[in-house]
């Protein structure tokens, strides 16, 4: 069990494929060990994009390492979940090893790095990559060869993908019909790129974002890439979250019912561990608290209506009432790929117009950049509170992390900035781990 790699034990590894599908022996490890140790308090922890195996164990394992001198005396076990998403090298972690990629301010085309993931996450689409990779380097002047660029992109993510994937990129229900498509893939790809890339140019300060000139739309073609994928990606973590994670949980509340279990997720994994929710078979309260870090999803996914429009709600709507205990939303400030890129990339066709600035996030805003919104009784702290003082049984609670998750340079901001003691003390505190 003990893993030279791993900070704590025991820990176990679940890897998942894009439609859920696990792997059986880790499974069976799982299922068996958990009762056989005597866990009492499982933490799953779920990364979000990522772009292999051994960053993914290294971020469970620095985030996990401060949990037993926090907790000495409870009987943890651990858990990482692994799934096929991506990280553009570009996007530098704190205290990680940095991409030669991520040094370079302006990326109008594909480094060895980025485009070795894209095919590692998007197998059998290598003629598309280098098709991508070559417009992006040529930059071409003529408005037919943006939009090839655009189309090429929308087939590599798949945007109509086969399979049960299909099901699982709406954040928002209206009469019951998902709205998934966001309008970066209907709209002029010259229109979202020149969006893009007035964005990058205000994120990075830029020179050339003075006065009045307008940037290249090609500017902006390697940001539309990065959200296209992102955009698969979370349409992955629903697949993963409700498909794998959930029926999993429920199988071990059959084998292990004493164990209490924690999710946490970041990124795309809170939206992962969101959706596991929607997995757990009925009458199943072994989930006690749920930990959401910096979560890409719409800060109205657990919404039974929205504010701009009372037809329509949350995918997850009432979902936190499946927790034996608080659903935790941590959000910053200084996320910058949640507050300026996520709500441009979310914007849905026949929004275009009149949405700016603080209406376009209102409307189409992160659980990472302001919490759960329109969620009745939703308890509102910031991390210092939440650490001193006992946090809510139930509900939603929305905590301010940004004392601590504030470093990150662009496009990203401190979107990658969780590996906090701090952090790990809030799951604690959120399952009641002591």
């Amino acid at each position: 069990m003990a893993d030279p790699a791993m900070s704590v034990t025991p820990y176990w590894e679940l890897t998942f494929d894009a439609d859920g599908d696990g792997d059986a022996g880790e499974r069976d490890r799982l299922l068996a060990g958990v009762g056989r140790r005597g866990v009492r308090d499982l933490i799953v922890f779920s990364h979000g994009w990522n772009s292999d195996r051994a960053g993914a164990t290294l971020l469970c394992s620095r985030f996990f390492a401060p949990v037993p001198a926090l907790a000495p005396a409870a009987r943890i076990g651990y858990v990482g979940v692994v799934w096929p998403s991506m990280r553009f090298p570009d996007e530098p972690i704190p205290d990680f090893p940095r991409s030669a990629a991520a040094t370079v301010v302006r990326r109008p085309a594909l480094d060895g790095d980025t485009r070795h993931a894209l095919l590692e996450t998007f197998p059998g689409r290598a003629t598309v990559v280098d098709r991508i990779a070559r417009l992006l380097e040529q930059r071409p002047a003529e408005e037919a060869e943006l939009e090839e660029f655009g189309r090429l992109v929308r087939l590599l993510v798949d945007v109509v993908p086969p399979g049960p994937q299909a099901l699982f990129g709406a954040d928002t229900l209206a009469k019951g019909v998902p709205q998934d498509e966001p309008e970066m893939f209907s709209c002029p790809t010259a229109v979202a790129c020149e969006e893009f890339a007035r964005a990058l140019a205000g994120l990075e300060s830029a020179p050339e974002a003075a006065g009045f000139a307008l940037p290249s739309p090609w500017d902006g073609a390697h940001e539309l890439l990065r959200q296209a994928t992102y955009y698969a990606m979370k349409r992955r973590a629903g697949t993963v979250g409700e498909r794998g994670l959930g029926p999993l949980v429920g199988r071990l509340a059959a084998v292990a019912p004493a164990a209490r279990v924690h999710l946490v997720g970041h990124s795309f994994g809170a939206r992962l561990v969101s959706f596991a929710l929607r997995g757990l078979p009925e009458g199943v309260r072994t989930v006690k608290s749920v930990t959401l870090l910096q979560g890409a999803f719409s800060h109205y996914a657990f919404a039974a209506r929205l504010p701009h429009d009372t037809r329509a709600g949350g995918v997850l709507q009432g979902q936190q009432n499946r927790i034996d205990g608080p659903l935790v939303c941590c959000y910053s400030r200084f996320d910058q790929a949640l507050s300026t890129m996520y709500p441009l990339a979310s914007r849905m066709a026949g929004d275009a117009q009149g949405l700016v600035g603080e209406m376009l996030g209102a409307k189409w805003g992160a659980m990472g950049h302001d919490g759960a919104q329109a969620v009745p009784g939703t308890h509102a702290c910031v991390l210092a509170d939440a650490l001193s003082g006992p946090l809510p049984t139930s509900g939603c609670v929305n905590v301010d992390a940004a004392a601590v998750v504030r470093r990150g340079g662009a496009p990203a901001g401190a979107h990658s900035d969780i590996v906090h003691p701090e952090l790990a003390r809030l799951v604690l505190a959120a399952g009641r781990i002591r």
